[in-house]
């Protein structure tokens, strides 16, 4: 997993096996998963949520929900808001942006 921040938005990016689960949880931040390949199952309101490759899904902050895999193996990001925290390594966004992020020449 690895993630890029600012002061109020981050973006995460991580990889599950398949037949893994995120038992029930909530947390302050406002998620937003888009699934890049595989598939994720989003347990919310008593209702099971399939988020194939390509789509998103908007999961309010408080809100309970797990999350989990079946027979494939995903790779997806996420965008939080708040920041969460623990996802985020002293100066890694940074670094991440200076690194990755370099001028294409001049502006014209």
């Amino acid at each position: 997993m690895w993630g890029i921040a600012m002061e109020k938005t981050l973006l995460t990016f991580f990889e599950v096996a398949p037949h893994c689960r995120f038992d029930l949880h909530n947390h302050e931040s406002e998620q937003i998963p888009m699934v890049l390949e595989g598939e994720l199952f989003f347990e919310l309101d008593n209702e099971t949520f399939c988020v194939k490759k390509g789509e998103v899904i908007a999961i309010p902050s408080n809100i309970s929900h797990a999350v989990f895999t079946r027979d494939k193996h995903v790779k997806a990001i996420d965008a939080w808001s708040p920041v969460m925290r623990q996802y985020v390594r002293p100066n890694h966004a940074l670094q991440a942006t200076l690194v990755t992020h370099k001028p294409c020449g001049k502006r014209t």
